[in-house]
């Protein structure tokens, strides 16, 4: 007679678990982002940034996620290219390193400069560092 493993099912079960957990965090993370992530900075002088990432978007009609989450490589910006699935302090350092500005520069350059060149969307700090 042969004997049959009853513990295949439940450790398949587990793996597949495990594996979405794995998956699903950073997919989802921006869908449920409240404010910008300013954990990079050691005295932050402001309160994160209010941002809800979806709700944004939609408002202001962006689909391609490129938009905002560029790519650049040997200097040059890549089109077609995204970067949502890193955080912005992976390329960007709190202190500007050769042509690539620092962190605070570039969350600033990247929102503030769309808000200001759209004429849309709050660029006093206040409005978005709210307490």
């Amino acid at each position: 007679m042969k004997k049959r493993c009853c513990f295949y099912p439940p450790v398949m079960v587990v793996i597949v678990l495990i594996s979405l957990c794995c998956w699903y965090p950073p997919a989802a993370a921006q869908d449920n982002m409240k404010s910008v992530d300013n954990s990079d900075f050691i005295n932050p002088s402001r309160s994160p940034s209010v941002f809800h990432h979806d709700a944004h978007n939609e408002k202001a009609g962006i689909t391609d996620c490129n938009t905002c989450h560029h790519v650049y490589k040997d200097g040059r910006l890549v089109k077609d290219e995204s970067s949502e699935d890193r955080r912005c302090a992976d390329c960007h350092d709190v202190k500007a390193v050769g042509n690539t500005p620092s962190l605070r520069r570039a969350f600033h350059l990247r929102c503030m400069g769309c808000h200001a060149t759209t004429g849309r969307g709050p660029v006093m700090c206040g409005e978005c560092h709210q307490k």
